[in-house]
């Protein structure tokens, strides 16, 4: 649940600063329209004046030129052109894919951290635990909410409260194997969650993407039909989107896959050491009983 409630959160937060793009994109453009009517009108102010006014009026005007080139050079076909610029389905399309990449990375670091605890826990095991003079005195030694104190709290349950219940049955050391393995896929479920995203975001991605790619020509083409004439100025921005929808789709999905592989190997390193603990626990409780 706790995973949940951060990518809610995280969900939140992107759709807020989308918002707050577009804003700002806004804001831009509506701070850039006035430049055109000020620099033509340097010219016509200056129409009766002296030489040295006139001079003065050209020094204007290169600087009027020169702030015009500096707008000039800026890429019109960039990302915050295909925010400011974007149709519904565009924008939409970018939120999903950036709130798809923040969730995998989330999850990478997440994971990663949580298998750190679970390698932490089995050194802190194998040290103390094994050294305890009982299988209670050992659990006490290693840290609350621990996977492998859960695991031997629950082998100790099961072997302290099998007679004079349902459970008796079963024998004794069907039902302390029955306990353990339980607890250890507990572990293994809990270790593994959040790695269904990453492999939906893995696989799904590239063709959102995609999606973004041919609703961009889709947009080029009504443009050219539209204005008659498959000039370069109409082509060039839905062809720009199309491209980098493309390459967002592709930046997301790489990571969302390596780091999908990433932990699943981690994961199989870590339960080695959880099934090892497990195995020797058993031993130890039916041992205890015989």
């Amino acid at each position: 649940m706790t995973l949940v409630k951060f990518l809610r959160s995280t969900m939140l937060a992107v759709i807020s600063v989308a918002l707050l793009l577009g804003a700002l994109a806004a804001s831009a453009q509506s701070a850039l329209s006035p430049a055109a009517p000020a620099a033509s009108a340097t010219p016509a102010a200056n129409t009766n004046a002296s030489v040295s006014s006139s001079a003065t009026g050209e020094g204007q005007g290169n600087a009027a030129g020169g702030s015009s080139s500096t707008h000039a050079i800026e890429n019109p076909y960039g990302l915050s052109a295909l925010w400011a610029q974007g149709d519904f389905v565009a924008r939409g399309t970018l939120i999903i894919m950036v709130i798809m990449s923040i969730g995998s990375w989330c999850i990478i670091f997440v994971k990663l951290y949580e298998q750190q605890k679970l390698l932490n826990a089995a050194n802190a095991a194998s040290k103390s635990f094994w050294k305890a003079g009982s299988v209670q005195a050992g659990a006490q030694t290693l840290r609350n909410g621990s996977a492998f104190r859960y695991i031997a709290e629950q082998g100790l349950t099961a072997s302290q409260h099998h007679e004079g219940t349902l459970v008796e049955q079963i024998d004794l050391h069907t039902w302390v194997t029955m306990s353990i393995q339980r607890a250890v896929e507990k572990v293994q479920s809990r270790l593994q969650d959040g790695l269904a995203f990453l492999a939906t975001v893995g696989s799904t991605a590239p063709f959102v993407g995609l999606f973004g790619t041919v609703w961009g020509i889709y947009n080029a083409l009504t443009a050219i039909g539209v204005s008659g004439q498959a000039s370069i100025d109409k082509v060039a921005g839905p062809v720009g989107e199309a491209l980098i929808m493309t390459a967002i789709g592709l930046a997301v999905a790489v990571p969302a896959v390596m780091g999908y592989n990433w932990l699943i190997r981690r994961n199989k390193s870590a339960m080695e050491r959880v099934r090892n603990f497990s195995g020797d626990l058993h031993n130890v409780l039916i041992g205890a009983k015989r």
